[in-house]
Protein backbone atom coordinates (compact mmCIF):
# COMPACT_ATOMS: atom_id res chain seq x y z
CA UNK A 1 0.00 0.00 0.00
CA UNK A 2 0.57 3.40 -0.31
CA UNK A 3 2.09 5.79 2.25
CA UNK A 4 0.34 9.82 2.50
CA UNK A 5 1.63 12.34 5.07
CA UNK A 6 -0.63 12.93 7.76
CA UNK A 7 -0.45 16.76 7.70
CA UNK A 8 2.57 17.97 9.62
CA UNK A 9 2.56 15.46 11.73
CA UNK A 10 5.97 13.95 10.38
CA UNK A 11 3.99 10.39 9.62
CA UNK A 12 3.53 8.93 6.26
CA UNK A 13 0.56 6.45 7.00
CA UNK A 14 -1.31 3.68 5.06
CA UNK A 15 -3.99 5.40 2.55
CA UNK A 16 -6.31 2.52 4.06
CA UNK A 17 -6.42 2.36 7.77
CA UNK A 18 -8.73 0.49 9.96
CA UNK A 19 -11.76 2.28 12.27
CA UNK A 20 -12.64 -0.02 15.18
CA UNK A 21 -15.72 1.63 16.48
CA UNK A 22 -17.27 -1.59 15.80
CA UNK A 23 -14.97 -3.59 17.75
CA UNK A 24 -15.78 -1.58 20.89
CA UNK A 25 -19.72 -0.78 20.75
CA UNK A 26 -22.88 -0.26 18.84
CA UNK A 27 -22.66 -2.45 16.23
CA UNK A 28 -24.11 -5.43 17.96
CA UNK A 29 -22.56 -7.90 20.06
CA UNK A 30 -18.87 -8.39 19.15
CA UNK A 31 -16.62 -10.83 21.10
CA UNK A 32 -13.35 -10.07 22.26
CA UNK A 33 -11.73 -12.24 20.09
CA UNK A 34 -13.76 -11.02 17.17
CA UNK A 35 -11.93 -7.81 17.82
CA UNK A 36 -8.97 -8.63 17.92
CA UNK A 37 -8.60 -11.10 14.89
CA UNK A 38 -9.94 -8.08 13.14
CA UNK A 39 -7.35 -5.83 13.98
CA UNK A 40 -4.69 -8.35 13.72
CA UNK A 41 -6.00 -8.37 10.05
CA UNK A 42 -5.81 -5.03 9.29
CA UNK A 43 -2.00 -4.93 10.54
CA UNK A 44 -1.25 -8.12 8.79
CA UNK A 45 -2.61 -6.32 5.52
CA UNK A 46 -0.08 -3.83 5.82
CA UNK A 47 -2.34 -1.05 7.41
CA UNK A 48 -0.41 1.01 9.89
CA UNK A 49 -3.08 3.97 11.06
CA UNK A 50 -5.47 2.57 13.50
CA UNK A 51 -8.80 5.23 14.96
CA UNK A 52 -10.55 4.58 17.99
CA UNK A 53 -12.40 6.42 21.05
CA UNK A 54 -12.20 6.46 25.01
CA UNK A 55 -16.14 6.10 24.38
CA UNK A 56 -16.55 2.60 21.69
CA UNK A 57 -17.48 0.29 24.75
CA UNK A 58 -16.17 2.70 27.63
CA UNK A 59 -12.63 1.89 26.39
CA UNK A 60 -12.38 -1.88 24.98
CA UNK A 61 -11.50 -0.63 21.87
CA UNK A 62 -8.65 1.04 22.89
CA UNK A 63 -7.74 -1.81 25.37
CA UNK A 64 -8.54 -4.33 22.54
CA UNK A 65 -5.52 -2.37 20.73
CA UNK A 66 -3.45 -2.26 23.04
CA UNK A 67 -3.72 -5.89 23.54
CA UNK A 68 -3.45 -6.92 19.94
CA UNK A 69 0.20 -4.70 19.85
CA UNK A 70 1.45 -6.49 22.79
CA UNK A 71 1.05 -9.78 21.36
CA UNK A 72 3.32 -8.72 18.12
CA UNK A 73 5.74 -7.24 19.82
CA UNK A 74 8.15 -8.07 17.36
CA UNK A 75 6.45 -5.63 14.94
CA UNK A 76 6.51 -1.96 14.31
CA UNK A 77 3.21 -0.55 16.09
CA UNK A 78 1.23 1.52 13.72
CA UNK A 79 -0.12 5.13 14.59
CA UNK A 80 -2.86 4.89 17.14
CA UNK A 81 -5.27 7.84 17.08
CA UNK A 82 -7.99 8.00 19.52
CA UNK A 83 -10.68 11.05 20.62
CA UNK A 84 -11.63 12.56 23.55
CA UNK A 85 -14.70 14.71 24.61
CA UNK A 86 -18.00 12.73 24.70
CA UNK A 87 -17.61 11.37 27.88
CA UNK A 88 -18.49 14.69 29.34
CA UNK A 89 -21.78 15.03 30.30
CA UNK A 90 -23.90 16.65 29.64
CA UNK A 91 -21.78 16.98 26.17
CA UNK A 92 -21.46 20.70 26.35
CA UNK A 93 -18.70 22.85 25.13
CA UNK A 94 -17.76 24.19 28.94
CA UNK A 95 -16.39 20.96 29.53
CA UNK A 96 -13.66 20.96 26.43
CA UNK A 97 -11.19 22.46 29.26
CA UNK A 98 -8.05 21.21 30.52
CA UNK A 99 -8.97 19.17 33.58
CA UNK A 100 -11.65 17.18 31.54
CA UNK A 101 -9.55 16.80 28.73
CA UNK A 102 -6.03 15.54 30.80
CA UNK A 103 -8.28 13.25 33.12
CA UNK A 104 -9.48 11.77 29.47
CA UNK A 105 -6.03 11.40 27.88
CA UNK A 106 -4.92 9.80 30.78
CA UNK A 107 -7.53 7.14 30.62
CA UNK A 108 -6.46 6.55 27.24
CA UNK A 109 -2.94 6.60 27.54
CA UNK A 110 -3.35 3.81 30.54
CA UNK A 111 -6.00 1.94 27.91
CA UNK A 112 -3.54 1.91 25.20
CA UNK A 113 -0.48 1.69 27.42
CA UNK A 114 1.71 4.05 26.46
CA UNK A 115 3.52 7.17 27.87
CA UNK A 116 2.32 9.32 24.54
CA UNK A 117 -1.00 9.20 22.63
CA UNK A 118 -0.01 9.76 18.63
CA UNK A 119 -3.10 11.40 17.99
CA UNK A 120 -5.75 13.00 19.95
CA UNK A 121 -9.06 13.85 17.94
CA UNK A 122 -11.71 15.87 19.57
CA UNK A 123 -14.62 13.93 19.28
CA UNK A 124 -17.82 15.59 17.19
CA UNK A 125 -17.61 18.72 20.19
CA UNK A 126 -20.41 20.92 19.98
CA UNK A 127 -20.04 23.56 17.35
CA UNK A 128 -19.22 26.10 20.02
CA UNK A 129 -16.22 24.28 20.61
CA UNK A 130 -14.58 25.63 17.54
CA UNK A 131 -14.70 28.98 18.76
CA UNK A 132 -12.68 28.44 21.88
CA UNK A 133 -9.53 28.85 21.90
CA UNK A 134 -8.64 27.96 25.44
CA UNK A 135 -9.64 24.70 24.66
CA UNK A 136 -6.67 24.50 21.91
CA UNK A 137 -4.42 25.79 24.21
CA UNK A 138 -5.34 23.13 26.65
CA UNK A 139 -4.15 20.54 23.80
CA UNK A 140 -1.01 22.74 23.65
CA UNK A 141 -0.79 22.25 27.31
CA UNK A 142 -0.65 18.63 27.18
CA UNK A 143 1.53 18.22 24.32
CA UNK A 144 4.15 20.42 26.24
CA UNK A 145 3.39 17.57 28.84
CA UNK A 146 4.11 14.77 26.57
CA UNK A 147 0.52 13.17 27.07
CA UNK A 148 -0.04 13.54 23.17
CA UNK A 149 2.19 13.93 20.36
CA UNK A 150 -0.17 15.52 18.26
CA UNK A 151 -3.73 16.60 17.91
CA UNK A 152 -6.51 17.31 15.43
CA UNK A 153 -10.69 17.00 15.58
CA UNK A 154 -13.17 14.84 14.35
CA UNK A 155 -16.17 16.80 13.10
CA UNK A 156 -19.72 16.42 11.89
CA UNK A 157 -20.25 19.36 9.57
CA UNK A 158 -18.07 21.01 6.77
CA UNK A 159 -18.24 24.48 8.72
CA UNK A 160 -16.69 23.20 11.84
CA UNK A 161 -13.70 21.67 10.03
CA UNK A 162 -13.26 24.89 7.96
CA UNK A 163 -12.89 26.51 11.60
CA UNK A 164 -10.81 24.29 12.76
CA UNK A 165 -8.48 24.19 10.78
CA UNK A 166 -7.62 28.35 11.35
CA UNK A 167 -5.84 26.89 14.50
CA UNK A 168 -2.27 26.65 13.78
CA UNK A 169 -1.65 23.54 16.32
CA UNK A 170 -4.90 21.07 14.54
CA UNK A 171 -2.74 19.16 12.34
CA UNK A 172 -5.69 16.52 11.35
CA UNK A 173 -9.16 16.44 10.51
CA UNK A 174 -11.23 13.87 10.62
CA UNK A 175 -15.40 14.05 8.68
CA UNK A 176 -17.42 11.85 6.53
CA UNK A 177 -16.76 11.63 2.98
CA UNK A 178 -17.80 8.93 0.31
CA UNK A 179 -19.72 8.50 -2.24
CA UNK A 180 -23.35 9.30 -0.25
CA UNK A 181 -21.67 12.28 1.42
CA UNK A 182 -19.90 14.53 -1.20
CA UNK A 183 -20.13 18.18 0.16
CA UNK A 184 -16.53 17.54 2.29
CA UNK A 185 -15.25 16.81 -1.09
CA UNK A 186 -16.50 20.20 -2.52
CA UNK A 187 -15.87 22.33 0.46
CA UNK A 188 -13.45 21.39 2.77
CA UNK A 189 -10.68 19.12 1.08
CA UNK A 190 -9.58 21.69 -0.87
CA UNK A 191 -9.08 23.93 2.01
CA UNK A 192 -7.63 21.42 3.95
CA UNK A 193 -4.98 20.82 1.39
CA UNK A 194 -3.80 24.16 1.19
CA UNK A 195 -3.49 24.70 4.99
CA UNK A 196 -1.58 21.01 4.77
CA UNK A 197 -4.00 19.41 7.50
CA UNK A 198 -4.39 15.65 7.37
CA UNK A 199 -7.68 14.02 6.10
CA UNK A 200 -8.84 10.88 8.12
CA UNK A 201 -12.17 9.69 6.35
CA UNK A 202 -14.46 7.92 8.33
CA UNK A 203 -17.94 6.39 7.96
CA UNK A 204 -16.48 5.30 4.25
CA UNK A 205 -18.84 2.71 3.46
CA UNK A 206 -22.00 4.53 4.84
CA UNK A 207 -22.78 2.38 7.77
CA UNK A 208 -22.32 -0.83 5.77
CA UNK A 209 -25.08 0.33 2.60
CA UNK A 210 -21.95 1.29 0.33
CA UNK A 211 -20.86 -2.54 0.49
CA UNK A 212 -23.82 -3.80 -1.44
CA UNK A 213 -24.50 -6.10 1.58
CA UNK A 214 -27.67 -4.91 2.98
CA UNK A 215 -31.58 -5.17 2.19
CA UNK A 216 -34.97 -4.18 2.68
CA UNK A 217 -34.93 -7.27 4.54
CA UNK A 218 -31.29 -6.86 6.75
CA UNK A 219 -32.45 -6.16 10.52
CA UNK A 220 -30.16 -5.18 12.96
CA UNK A 221 -29.48 -5.99 16.59
CA UNK A 222 -31.23 -4.00 19.29
CA UNK A 223 -27.51 -2.57 20.52
CA UNK A 224 -26.85 -1.77 16.96
CA UNK A 225 -26.97 1.97 15.85
CA UNK A 226 -28.12 1.18 12.61
CA UNK A 227 -31.18 -0.03 14.61
CA UNK A 228 -31.69 2.75 17.13
CA UNK A 229 -30.08 6.17 16.04
CA UNK A 230 -32.02 6.13 12.79
CA UNK A 231 -33.24 9.10 13.29
CA UNK A 232 -30.47 10.35 15.55
CA UNK A 233 -31.98 9.51 18.90
CA UNK A 234 -28.47 8.62 20.31
CA UNK A 235 -25.79 10.94 18.43
CA UNK A 236 -25.81 12.92 15.17
CA UNK A 237 -27.87 10.77 12.86
CA UNK A 238 -25.21 11.49 10.14
CA UNK A 239 -23.24 8.56 11.63
CA UNK A 240 -26.14 6.14 10.75
CA UNK A 241 -26.03 5.29 7.07
CA UNK A 242 -24.45 8.80 6.42
CA UNK A 243 -27.46 10.44 7.39
CA UNK A 244 -29.50 8.41 4.25
CA UNK A 245 -32.84 7.46 4.75
CA UNK A 246 -32.05 4.05 4.97
CA UNK A 247 -34.26 3.07 1.90
CA UNK A 248 -33.48 5.56 -0.19
CA UNK A 249 -29.54 4.19 0.25
CA UNK A 250 -31.02 0.80 -0.98
CA UNK A 251 -32.47 2.49 -4.17
CA UNK A 252 -29.02 4.49 -4.45
CA UNK A 253 -27.39 1.47 -4.30
CA UNK A 254 -28.71 -0.78 -6.55
CA UNK A 255 -28.52 2.27 -9.09
CA UNK A 256 -24.75 2.31 -8.58
CA UNK A 257 -24.38 -1.76 -9.14
CA UNK A 258 -24.09 -1.15 -12.95
CA UNK A 259 -21.17 1.11 -12.25
CA UNK A 260 -18.93 -1.34 -9.90
CA UNK A 261 -16.30 -2.87 -12.13
CA UNK A 262 -16.52 -6.46 -12.97
CA UNK A 263 -13.85 -8.08 -9.78
CA UNK A 264 -14.46 -5.36 -7.42
CA UNK A 265 -16.62 -5.40 -4.94
CA UNK A 266 -18.91 -2.33 -3.92
CA UNK A 267 -16.76 -1.25 -0.86
CA UNK A 268 -13.41 -1.59 -3.18
CA UNK A 269 -15.20 0.42 -5.40
CA UNK A 270 -16.70 3.12 -2.81
CA UNK A 271 -12.88 3.49 -0.68
CA UNK A 272 -11.58 4.07 -4.77
CA UNK A 273 -14.02 6.87 -4.92
CA UNK A 274 -13.16 8.86 -1.58
CA UNK A 275 -9.35 7.85 -2.35
CA UNK A 276 -8.68 9.70 -5.76
CA UNK A 277 -8.98 12.75 -4.07
CA UNK A 278 -5.57 13.77 -3.08
CA UNK A 279 -6.67 15.89 0.01
CA UNK A 280 -7.58 12.48 1.86
CA UNK A 281 -4.73 10.74 3.79
CA UNK A 282 -6.50 7.76 5.14
CA UNK A 283 -9.44 6.11 5.11
CA UNK A 284 -10.70 4.61 8.29
CA UNK A 285 -13.50 1.38 7.50
CA UNK A 286 -14.68 -0.91 10.29
CA UNK A 287 -15.04 -4.31 9.92
CA UNK A 288 -14.89 -7.50 12.36
CA UNK A 289 -14.86 -9.60 9.24
CA UNK A 290 -11.10 -10.43 8.91
CA UNK A 291 -12.18 -11.04 4.73
CA UNK A 292 -13.67 -7.61 4.58
CA UNK A 293 -11.01 -5.92 6.04
CA UNK A 294 -8.24 -7.62 3.43
CA UNK A 295 -10.88 -6.59 0.62
CA UNK A 296 -10.79 -3.47 1.58
CA UNK A 297 -7.20 -2.71 1.80
CA UNK A 298 -6.87 -4.01 -1.58
CA UNK A 299 -9.23 -0.92 -2.58
CA UNK A 300 -5.82 0.88 -2.44
CA UNK A 301 -3.93 -1.26 -4.77
CA UNK A 302 -7.48 -0.35 -7.26
CA UNK A 303 -7.34 2.14 -10.36
CA UNK A 304 -8.56 5.36 -10.06
CA UNK A 305 -12.21 5.80 -11.41
CA UNK A 306 -12.62 6.74 -14.87
CA UNK A 307 -14.43 10.12 -15.63
CA UNK A 308 -17.57 7.95 -16.48
CA UNK A 309 -17.36 6.10 -13.29
CA UNK A 310 -17.23 9.30 -11.58
CA UNK A 311 -20.25 10.91 -13.56
CA UNK A 312 -22.21 8.11 -12.80
CA UNK A 313 -21.48 8.56 -8.90
CA UNK A 314 -22.54 12.01 -8.86
CA UNK A 315 -26.16 11.18 -11.22
CA UNK A 316 -27.07 8.54 -8.41
CA UNK A 317 -25.62 11.03 -5.75
CA UNK A 318 -28.03 13.97 -7.13
CA UNK A 319 -30.91 11.98 -7.82
CA UNK A 320 -31.36 9.94 -5.05
CA UNK A 321 -29.02 11.45 -2.10
CA UNK A 322 -28.41 15.37 -2.28
CA UNK A 323 -31.45 16.64 -0.82
CA UNK A 324 -31.22 14.23 2.02
CA UNK A 325 -28.49 15.20 2.87
CA UNK A 326 -26.11 18.16 0.82
CA UNK A 327 -27.44 21.10 3.26
CA UNK A 328 -26.68 19.15 6.60
CA UNK A 329 -23.63 18.11 6.90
Amino acid sequence: MDRRALGTTGWEVTEVGLGTWNVGSDWGDVPEAEGRAAIDAALEAGVDFVDTADVYGDGRSERLIAETLAAREDEDDPVVATKAGRRLDPHEADGYDRDHLERFVDRSRENLDVETVDLLQLHCPPTDVYYRPETFEALEALVDAGKIAHYGVSVERVEEGLKAIEYPGVETVQIICNPFRQRPAERFLPAAADRDVGVIVRVPLASGLLTGALDADTTFPENDHRNFNRDGEAFDVGETFAGVPFEVGLDAVDALRPVVPDGWTMAQFALRWILDHEAVTTVIPGSTNPTHVRENVEAADRRSLTDEERAAVREVYDEYVREHVHHRW
